[in-house]
């Protein structure tokens, strides 16, 4: 008799998440995958997370606001997940608890298949844990960046910062942060629309709704835009690798 499987999405509100659809049509799609379930786990505070952590998980995903303030919950990280500071995918190996960050497979996938690979320079609007791993993709690539943030630090832009020369050649533009994302869909980050060109490229993490105002300003200008869809679906299947992957 095959063995029920538990995977499922820690976050903060995360009603509208993307996850548990995917992973449930995913599972609902073949009796190989009989008796595996996908829930949300929509926490106010990690405070509950130790008590989650008690259920028999074969595997988790993790999303905002949690994907840095986890990691101290874990066993152990990837090198890679390490360097990020940040983990959206967690394994449960050998009775231990490892976080993994798959986001930047998921990106790196998306700009692929969308023909983006030369780029100039990055925009990083936000500074959470998406942030950071946009942050440890133009290293390893080695393309020059900046993030933005509300308020301004030795590390961080401020919006009031941009300016025209912030769009200068190949730039782009990501927007890492929740601004846009459904049912707040008339709001988009407060960055200098009219300073844009059609070399620039918008890619809005966000993707509920599948345009939002943000990639509306750059569609009208003739940018390349896109959303976190794409990014999302990959993100997905590393993840499922590395459960199928995994021992308990």
């Amino acid at each position: 008799m095959k063995k029920n499987k538990q995977f499922g999405l820690i976050g903060k509100d995360i009603e509208y998440s993307f996850s548990r659809k995917y992973f449930s049509n995913k599972f609902s799609s073949s009796n190989e995958f009989s008796g595996y379930d996908y829930k949300n786990y929509d926490i106010q505070s990690l405070d509950q997370i130790k008590t989650l952590f008690k259920n028999n998980f074969d595997g988790l995903n993790v999303t905002i606001p949690y994907k840095e303030k986890i990691i101290k919950y874990l066993d152990g990280l990837t090198i890679e997940a390490k360097e990020i500071g940040a983990v959206n995918t967690i394994c449960f190996e050998n009775g231990k608890k490892i976080g993994y960050n798959t986001d930047l497979f998921g990106f790196s996938e998306s700009l692929k298949i969308n023909n983006i690979n030369n780029i100039d320079n990055v925009l990083i609007l936000g500074t959470g844990g998406a942030a950071k791993m946009i942050k440890f993709f133009c290293k390893k690539n080695k393309i020059s960046f900046n993030i933005v943030s509300r308020q301004k630090s030795h590390n961080y832009l401020s919006y009031a910062d941009i300016n025209c020369n912030s769009f200068s050649n190949n730039s782009l533009i990501v927007n890492c942060s929740p601004v846009g994302t459904y049912p707040n869909i008339n709001q988009c980050p407060k960055i200098p629309y009219e300073c844009l060109n059609k070399e620039n490229i918008l890619f809005d993490l966000v993707y509920n709704p599948s345009e939002t105002l943000f990639m509306k300003k750059g569609n009208e200008i003739g940018c390349k835009t896109l959303n976190g869809l794409d990014m999302l679906r990959f993100q997905a299947e590393m993840s499922w690798k590395l459960w199928t992957n995994s021992t308990k």
